[in-house]
């Protein structure tokens, strides 16, 4: 393989706030030759996603942080160009930790990595980094394991219009749910209500937060899926009904902060309504991520379910694109194309 040369983004340093472009080392080395048992994978899609800025923090975590000097940590699709594993052939197409770079090699069945094929006759390949894959994963079992919904309950979700927000939503109109999003800009919230399916948007970057929830759900908050954290956490803690359910997926809006994060100031609303606030992280599942992509994908095949994807291309645009997250810049699920499928 030494005729192969991987690009690769390396953590040079520990961001404080925002990633900057100190904080990368962009690299270049050959690919070297594979011995039994192992693979090399040409990556095609990079998942960009929020957890990303917290895998680059020192401390302990679900996970434990990227190295200096590592790979970035990312989830990928890539295909198979050479094999030295029963498990794979060349030209399979595989999802799992690729990192950011243009080819991962290593044993078929490295752990970390965990890759396993995925079918473009199926769906195409940048549903299986959206709905299909980590980020409709997250959604599904959020929702449905620790929201535990019933029809006709009322369910809030912030960062509607993003990868988890809109499978969220979706899923929750599917299980005979009331759905109000929260996201920022028109566009963004005339595409959750007319192309997902959901009743309401509340726009938080030209209106009232508060009054949006009051106006649209004016007989409370059942369950809220929170993608933000925040102010806006702590508006619609002053909303909840009794026995109100609440998932804590993440924080974006504290992720690059320089000060302590802000923790919720309304949490007594907990206590007098008798509510609970639960974490969900996706890895717990994996188990059970066959039952998610079964029901996701039969509702895609019957035009039910909608995704939206981000797609932004070159390796090299890495750092610039992983700050869309931060700034509210894509619409959709953000992906970073590396290669042609």
């Amino acid at each position: 393989m030494s005729t192969l040369s991987n690009q690769q983004y390396r953590l040079a340093a520990r961001p404080v706030g925002n990633p900057k472009h100190s904080d990368w080392n962009f690299t270049t080395e050959t690919v070297r030759d594979i011995t039994d048992g192992e693979i090399v994978v040409q990556t095609i899609y990079i998942s960009l996603d929020p957890a990303m800025r917290g895998w680059m923090n020192e401390g302990k975590s679900y996970i434990r942080p990227v190295a200096i000097n590592e790979v970035m940590r990312a989830g990928g699709i890539g295909k198979v160009v050479a094999s030295k594993s029963p498990k794979f052939s060349v030209g399979d197409y595989v999802s799992g930790g690729t990192g950011v770079q243009q080819y991962w090699v290593g044993a078929a069945d490295d752990k970390t990595a965990g890759f396993y094929k995925v079918s473009p006759k199926l769906a195409p390949l940048p549903k299986f980094m959206n709905a299909l894959g980590m980020p409709g994963m997250t959604a599904y079992f959020g929702l449905l394991d620790v929201g535990q919904p019933k029809a006709g309950e009322t369910v809030v979700v912030s960062g509607a219009a993003g990868a988890v927000g809109q499978t969220v939503g979706q899923v929750a109109k599917q299980k005979g749910c009331r759905v109000v999003g929260i996201a920022g800009g028109k566009d963004k919230c005339d595409f959750v209500v007319n192309e997902l399916g959901f009743d309401a948007c509340i726009d938080y970057k030209t209106g009232s937060v508060k009054d949006g929830l009051k106006e649209h759900c004016p007989n409370g908050v059942d369950i809220y899926f929170d993608n933000v954290g925040g102010d806006i956490l702590d508006t619609v803690l002053t909303r909840i009904n009794l026995k109100a359910r609440i998932i804590i997926c993440g924080a974006i809006s504290q992720y690059n902060n320089t000060t302590p994060v802000k923790g919720p100031a309304n949490y007594l609303s907990l206590l007098v309504n008798r509510a609970r606030m639960e974490g969900i992280v996706v890895f717990d599942y994996a188990a059970r991520y066959g039952e998610a992509v079964a029901e996701m994908g039969k509702w895609m095949a019957e035009g039910k379910f909608q995704t939206r994807e981000d797609i932004v291309k070159g390796i090299e645009t890495f750092p610039d694109t992983l700050m869309m997250l931060f700034e509210g810049k894509n619409f959709g699920k953000l992906i970073l194309q590396v290669s042609e499928e």
